[in-house]
């Protein structure tokens, strides 16, 4: 296996894994509020997201800056209790504007690249070209997003569109639920 391979696997592997259940709860609320007609929308609110995540994954990656491995495993977990509170509450706040959701999914990012670099710093420390693997982790990262993002659009679109669910209903359904269990995460995580 090349390195391309390699560290494409470990950036799907990632995502995929039940391990990476935080970073998978977080994409499914991110894009639960959004149907298939809205694709341009989750486009740019998925590109803010991976900008955010990239950046601290890199500048990490090259030891520019570090973060606490414990404040971050609460940092992200708390970002999905966040976002299914908007989800759920946005018509009553001021998050209700598209910019001010891209901005959020940007910020939100860079938290999570810190989750995504903790778990990866130590292996491309040891290489001398960390071009193709920070590109190809990041890569099976996003490839792995956006499956994921597709199968709730998918599955979204189908129950609102064709099954006659109300779309406050789908929101609410992932919203809650996820916000739930990552309020458990959070207390779970708390960096005492």
């Amino acid at each position: 296996m090349n390195d391309f391979e390699l560290y494409f696997q470990l950036g799907w592997e990632h995502i995929m894994s039940i391990d990476a259940l935080d970073h998978l709860l977080f994409i499914a609320t991110l894009t639960s509020i959004y149907l298939l007609l809205d694709w341009k929308k989750v486009l740019i609110l998925i590109t803010a997201f991976t900008i955010g995540h990239t950046l601290t994954l890199f500048l990490s990656v090259l030891e520019v800056i570090r973060f606490n491995k414990y404040a971050v495993e609460f940092l992200i977990p708390l970002t999905i209790v966040l976002t299914s509170c908007t989800n759920l509450f946005s018509s009553k706040w001021l998050l209700h504007t598209q910019k001010i959701k891209y901005l959020i999914a940007l910020s939100f990012g860079l938290i999570h690249g810190m989750g995504f670099a903790n778990s990866i710093r130590w292996m491309m420390a040891s290489s001398q070209h960390l071009l193709i693997p920070l590109a190809s982790f990041n890569i099976g990262i996003e490839v792995a997003q956006a499956i994921v993002v597709l199968f709730v659009l998918l599955i979204g679109t189908l129950l609102i569109e064709k099954m006659g669910i109300k779309k406050k209903w789908w929101i609410a359904i992932i919203s809650g639920t996820t916000g739930i269990i990552a309020l458990m995460m959070c207390l779970q995580r708390l960096p005492l």
